[in-house]
């Protein structure tokens, strides 16, 4: 089994290696470059700021109190997708492209809810006091020994 991650790498090397070989054959190297250099940026363009939106949205969730496992959810399928989409090549870009779509999405949270514990603590101040308390402190060696 250890061999496997190995052979998985082979094969997506080798799935790229081929799409890009019979691209470029139709469009061009250069072209095919540019496609690929591209939706490396688009890449980090939607991570960057999908990202920020499903933080500010986890952000208000934890605020009010609610589960924010869809949100979390989100946040892994893109960052995901991201580094698919950042991968130079189609295959990883076309997969990429895919965990962006919402269905995509609600598909992962299906599967993956069950996997997620949500617990929520909330400090309450029964007294009604601001408990602070205010001190000095003096370090002492201990010379016994």
């Amino acid at each position: 089994m250890h061999w496997l991650p190995f052979m998985l790498v082979f094969l997506l090397s080798y799935i790229e290696i081929s799409f890009f070989i019979k691209i470029a054959a139709v469009l061009g190297v250069a072209i095919t470059l540019l496609i690929v250099i591209f939706t490396s940026y688009i890449g980090i363009s939607l991570v960057w700021n999908q990202g920020a939106k499903i933080f500010i949205q986890i952000q208000q969730k934890l605020i009010k109190g609610e589960n924010p496992t869809q949100e979390m959810v989100k946040s892994i399928s893109l960052v995901l997708a991201g580094f698919l989409l950042i991968t130079p090549g189609f295959f990883t870009s076309f997969l990429g492209l895919l965990l962006l779509f919402p269905w995509v999405q609600k598909l992962l949270i299906l599967k993956l809810m069950p996997y997620f514990n949500f617990y929520y603590y909330k400090i309450v101040n029964i007294s009604g006091k601001n408990n602070i308390f205010t001190g000095e402190y003096q370090y002492k060696e201990n010379k016994e020994r």
